[in-house]
């Protein structure tokens, strides 16, 4: 069976907006490393959510959630039957949320959250027979960002500003696929490592230049695919990020820790069908659980997620292809809290974000 050549079904949502537990935005890919013979590509995503709401005394919240694009590239290389290389930039997690509003007349006005990350990985891949191949090696990211908390929830906090300079930390990335190429199956199993990083920290109420110690998740994921006839294929994964390990407590005493998130179970299933020799399309469903209330951070005022996102790809020729697609995401209803104990503060609902992304593809 020949197999299908779809576009990409997992473009990423924004991080706090899009995710009800963490920070996730490209899902870590390392679908290069199964690319025919020696390949290149260079993507972009960019997402717009509508987060929207109301806080406890009644001020209107207008969106919270910023625009934001993501740029994707890989590298693969063959040296022989058995033996290959992948070189994979991505950046796997972010955050970019402001609240409006008077700090001195609303909850949360003046709140926001800005971080970025950009992560390099490079696996080999050796097949040892076949169908059973072991997959592995490093991978490093850079970090940083900064948080603002403002508003009358914070009390004393109120004005808070803390920022983390860019930090490089390592980890690595281990797997194992098994494969039958002629009815188009695979099944592969991959671990990302946890990374311990150190930032750089100041903040605005008198605390020297220190450390901020924290810990990126680890993630497990299961993605399997099989052909069902010559131009059908179906595909499913689960993923587990362990972001219940990750915080943010500033050297300053006085400050708690500013990232409480859940951990992270990501499914998604869907189809992909070669309409033409040049052409196929595909469509797919992922779904987030929320966590087990709708108490959430306010720099992530959403709790788990429904996305529905639709792909297409077009070869140009035997050794170019392009392909794109949207999803829209139906975002969780929650509460924003602070305090201990937890305490509302806001009702988010009925809220959204639509992602667009495009990919060249170039193989050589």
């Amino acid at each position: 069976m020949k197999k299908l050549a779809l576009a990409a079904t997992t473009l990423g949502l924004a991080a706090g907006t899009a995710h009800a537990g963490g920070l996730d935005r490209s899902y870590t890919p390392i679908d290069p490393l199964f690319e025919r013979g020696n390949y290149a590509e260079l993507s972009y995503g960019f997402t717009m959510p509508d987060v929207t709401g109301s806080d406890l005394l009644g001020n209107p919240i207008s969106n919270v959630g910023g625009d934001y694009g993501q740029v994707g590239a890989a590298l693969k290389i063959d040296f022989n039957d058995k033996l290959s290389l992948a070189m994979i930039y991505d950046q796997p997690y972010g955050a970019k949320v402001a609240y409006g509003g008077n700090p001195a007349t609303t909850l949360l006005g003046g709140t926001r959250a800005d971080a970025e990350t950009h992560a390099l990985t490079t696996i080999v891949r050796y097949k040892i027979t076949d169908r059973f191949s072991v997959y592995g090696g490093p991978r490093f990211v850079v970090a940083g960002g900064g948080i603002t908390l403002s508003g009358l929830a914070y009390g004393p906090l109120n004005g808070y500003n803390v920022e983390f300079s860019d930090t490089t930390g390592a980890g690595y990335v281990a797997g194992a696929a098994y494969e039958i190429p002629d009815i188009a199956l695979r099944a592969a199993l991959t671990y990302h490592s946890p990374i311990d990083i150190s930032l750089t920290t100041t903040d605005n109420i008198g605390t020297p230049v220190g450390t901020t110690d924290t810990e990126l998740p680890q993630s497990v994921e299961l993605a399997v695919q099989s052909g069902i006839n010559q131009s059908t294929l179906i595909f499913g994964s689960v993923r587990w990020s362990e972001w219940e390990a990750f915080s943010l407590n500033p050297p300053n005493p006085l400050v708690p820790n500013l990232a409480e998130l859940d951990n992270v179970v990501t499914y998604e299933i869907g189809v992909g069908k070669r309409f033409t020799e040049k052409f196929s399309g595909s469509v797919a469903v992922s779904y987030e659980d929320g966590g087990s209330d709708d108490l959430v951070s306010p720099l992530a005022p959403t709790n788990g997620q429904i996305g529905l996102t639709v792909g297409g790809k077009y070869m140009i020729n035997d050794k170019m292809d392009v392909s794109g697609g949207i999803r829209y995401t139906w975002l969780g209803d929650a509460q924003p809290e602070t305090g201990t104990p937890d305490t509302a503060r806001g009702n988010f609902s009925n809220n959204s974000a639509v992602s667009l992304g495009l990919k060249f593809g170039y193989h050589f």
